[in-house]
């Protein structure tokens, strides 16, 4: 049975939400957010309080369809969705919003499954906290809380699939920023448009609570569109860390922002990062798939092939490999190929070098990865396993202009274009700028490809000096050193042409 209450008496009663929340005063600024966002009055202290966060911007008049917190660490924002996930399955009214027999969720979405767990653990411990708030509890499961009156609070990492088919009566995103998938490299947004349809049938409200990240995604799309903006359907605050939770020592806070002020500005300050941003454009990316080609292109006899693996020991990350070929001015990705943890490395290695082999490349670039093991078992297959002599990072620095001149022709392969699109480049205090996957992210599809591309492009080692001085001179190079020099320097592009050498 609910139980109609406002978001601010439940905070406060001792017998409902506030036995969870424990002591009241530092929880003021939360406070006046979900006043505002459920369209309370505001006190005088509560309306400055408000515009610190808001943008200027004037409270809300009625409840909005949508809040979007972006706060530093340690904010009490796990808590916070916790509480909300619980009043709104609770204590709001949903009388007429569901037929006889049909289930209305409360669902409360994290970054990981582990996130999942905290969540969970606030929710079941603010419901048995309370005598009135436990004596809801019909079942609990693993991912699930089921009340009486047919509502569920379901807590569950970030899946659009998951969610389509359910009835929402309401949703909260937790550290959206931070969220990750195997299938889509914007998956806040795909759950979004996933919820928002469910959502409008019940009127139910869209609540996403997250530290900020970089200046891309979805809660960036809504911090810039609607900051400070009167919106009745839309709330956006943003606040520091000490303002949502003045508890925080500040010694911990000062040694972040003296170790590294830009990375504290975010964990701390709930600002969006400024020296991160994404390695390549969308536009970029698109303009190098190749739709119509088939995933993997067969070895050709005219094609002259590079070959990199990006190794793993079979429990974490994925061991791949990239070939690739030069055709004129264009680079074409014509396998990247990755098995992805359980394996056993040494037979994957096995069957890479047998894919090496039939696109006639005798050796195989990669890293360090695991030492000794992995240039062994591609010996052991008849391949030769050799070093990269530069770090990831400059090989995705060096293969940008590929893409950027629209040299680069790659196969529409799902991970390999996820892992693209959130490559990310900082700048560092030096100046120096860097380039890597970004936090819980992966990048070894990606990887394999810019190496067998940096492979390519990259000029063969031969006695260029030598050659020129043999043309100026007039001295005819005979045989195979001839053609040898000749053919690697026309492959990476210094000739254009086969007539700079008499034969």
């Amino acid at each position: 049975m609910t139980l109609p209450v406002t978001i601010d008496d439940a905070i406060m009663d001792p017998h409902l939400l506030g036995a969870g929340f424990g002591d009241p005063d530092s929880w003021q600024m939360w406070r006046a957010v979900l006043r505002a966002a459920f369209g309370l009055g505001l006190t005088v202290e509560e309306v400055n309080a408000f515009a610190s966060i808001a943008g200027g911007r004037e409270p809300p008049a009625k409840r909005v369809a949508e809040l979007w917190a972006v706060l530093g660490r340690r904010s009490g924002k796990s808590r916070v969705a916790a509480a909300l996930a619980v009043y709104l399955a609770v204590l709001v009214d949903h009388t007429g919003k569901l037929a006889p027999g049909e289930v209305g969720f409360v669902v409360v979405l994290a970054a990981t499954k582990d996130q999942a767990k905290v969540i969970f653990s606030y929710c079941e411990g603010f419901l048995r906290a309370s005598p009135v708030l436990a004596s809801a509890i019909q079942d609990v499961t693993a991912e699930e809380i089921r009340l009486h009156g047919g509502i569920t609070i379901s807590i569950q990492p970030a899946n659009y699939r998951t969610i389509r088919g359910k009835t929402l009566l309401a949703a909260i995103f937790d550290e959206t920023s931070f969220w990750r998938s195997e299938e889509s490299a914007s998956p806040d947004l795909e759950v979004y448009r996933a919820v928002m349809p469910a959502l409008a049938t019940t009127g139910g409200m869209l609540i996403s609570i997250s530290s900020p990240y970089r200046k891309i995604g979805l809660l960036h799309a809504k911090h810039k569109a609607s900051f400070g903006v009167d919106d009745g359907a839309v709330l956006v605050i943003q606040g520091e860390s000490k303002a949502f939770n003045p508890t925080l020592a500040d010694d911990v806070i000062s040694r972040a922002m003296a170790d590294d002020p830009t990375s504290a500005l975010s964990e701390w300050g709930g600002m969006f990062r400024s020296d991160l941003s994404q390695f390549l454009d969308d536009d970029t990316i698109d303009a190098a798939i190749d739709h119509e080609r088939p995933l993997e292109l067969p070895p050709r006899d005219e094609h002259k092939y590079r070959c990199f693996v990006d190794a793993s020991a079979g429990r974490h990350d994925a061991f791949c490999i990239g070939i690739a070929h030069r055709e004129g001015d264009r680079i074409i990705a014509d396998v990247v190929r990755g098995r992805k943890p359980p394996f056993d490395p040494a037979t994957v290695a096995i069957e890479f070098a047998i894919l090496a082999k039939q696109y006639r490349c005798p050796e195989v670039v990669g890293d360090a990865f695991a030492g000794e093991w992995v240039a062994a078992a591609f010996r052991s297959a008849g391949v030769t396993y050799r070093r990269a002599d530069k770090p990831k990072s400059q090989l995705y620095l060096e293969g940008l202009p590929v893409f950027t001149r629209g040299q680069a022709s790659i196969p529409d392969q799902p991970q390999l274009i996820r892992e693209m699109r959130l490559l990310e480049r900082r700048v560092h205090r030096s100046g120096r700028d860097t380039v890597d996957h970004g936090s819980g992210g992966s990048d070894d599809f990606v990887n394999v490809a810019f190496g067998a591309f940096n492979l390519i492009a990259a000029p063969i080692e031969t006695p260029v000096a030598l050659f020129g001085h043999y043309c100026s001179t007039g001295i005819t190079i005979h045989s195979q050193p001839k053609r040898k020099i000749q053919d690697g320097l026309i492959e990476t592009g210094i000739l254009a042409g086969g007539n700079a050498v008499s034969r």
